[in-house]
């Protein structure tokens, strides 16, 4: 049985509930209730499994900051022995223009907090990301850390079921594609 970790980062509360930084925990929503799945609070994050096709796929929403994201990912990561090549992060990216979605495997983090703190806990860059475009501020306008810590903008959140639609579907094509290649490796 292979075991998958799927973190979706973000801030805890109602506060931020529906900001961009809280990307990752909304993606992480819709690919539970597609898979009829709810989410379990231990304090320090929320977790659900669910079987697919014979393998396991752990969802994690970190209940500390954006910058404390490490240490419950560390904590489920060594829990059921899932080593970073089978952890994607959800995350959001303002080098990205808002709607772009990306697929990328290790590398730096942008100076992005909640990234840095895994990066650190794991010992390791080498775990995959679902990096989601939420723009920039202007030039001249607001700071980045203040900026995603904003809700989306109307135009922004008209768009936004449908990015969390293909976010979820691209998440699933990971795990496929992932199951596929560590069978194959395994000769299974």
């Amino acid at each position: 049985m292979i075991h998958f970790l799927i973190v979706g980062l973000g801030n805890p509360g109602d506060k931020y509930k529906n900001t961009r930084h809280n990307i990752g925990f909304m993606v992480l929503d819709a690919l539970a209730a597609s898979f009829n799945v709810s989410f379990k609070d231990s304090k320090k994050y929320m977790e659900t499994t669910y079987t697919w096709e014979g393998d396991k796929v752990h969802l994690l929403k970190p209940l500390e900051f954006m910058n404390l994201s490490g240490k419950s990912t560390q904590t489920l990561a060594n829990l059921y022995k899932i080593p970073p090549s089978q952890i994607l992060v959800i995350q959001d990216e303002v080098d990205l223009p808002f709607g772009k979605i990306k697929n990328k495997i290790g590398g730096g983090t942008a100076g992005h907090n909640g990234l840095k703190d895994i990066v650190a806990k794991l010992g390791s860059q080498e775990f995959h990301r679902l990096r989601f475009g939420v723009g920039k501020p202007e030039k001249g306008g607001m700071e980045v850390a203040d900026f995603v810590l904003q809700n989306f903008n109307s135009e922004e959140r008209n768009q936004l079921d449908t990015l969390i639609k293909e976010s979820t579907a691209k998440v699933e094509d990971w795990i496929r594609t992932n199951r596929n290649l560590i069978r194959k490796e395994n000769g299974t």
